[in-house]
């Protein structure tokens, strides 16, 4: 049987991937953090879009609740910049699985292989803990 997702409680995987201003993100750095990853299958997208936007228009309400949300999908930096750009996001980073292609994607069980992106999914890691729910 294939597992295809993680149950609460279960110790996230650590990775490490850029954001749309080529700083680094590495989810071991927000320890005592909760961290949302707001997984979306491809920018450009209306649905997507919605998606990352919620994201920026709750930012601070995240920040509040010492929640550190990003948006993380396939794309390349310089698609998710122009993306962030285009789209009038500030505060909300955007991650990049790109390369290799949807490792963390796959890491967290949700790469779609035939498709070649991510499940939409919302996960949040607490404390090294994660829980997984679909959006």
């Amino acid at each position: 049987m294939e597992r295809n997702c993680f149950k609460a409680g279960e110790k996230a995987p650590d990775f490490s991937l850029f954001d749309q201003n080529e700083k680094e993100f590495k989810l071991s750095d927000f320890k005592g953090k909760r961290v949302l990853l707001s997984f979306h299958p491809l920018a450009w997208t209306g649905i997507c879009a919605e998606q990352m936007k919620s994201l920026e228009k709750n930012w601070k309400e995240f920040e509040e609740l010492n929640t550190v949300a990003v948006g993380i999908n396939v794309d390349s930096i310089p698609s998710k910049k122009a993306w962030a750009d285009s789209l009038d996001i500030k505060n909300t980073r955007f991650l990049s699985d790109f390369w290799p292609h949807g490792k963390i994607a796959d890491l967290y069980h949700i790469f779609r292989e035939k498709e070649g992106f991510s499940e939409r999914a919302n996960i949040i890691i607490v404390g090294g803990n994660t829980a997984r729910s679909e959006a």
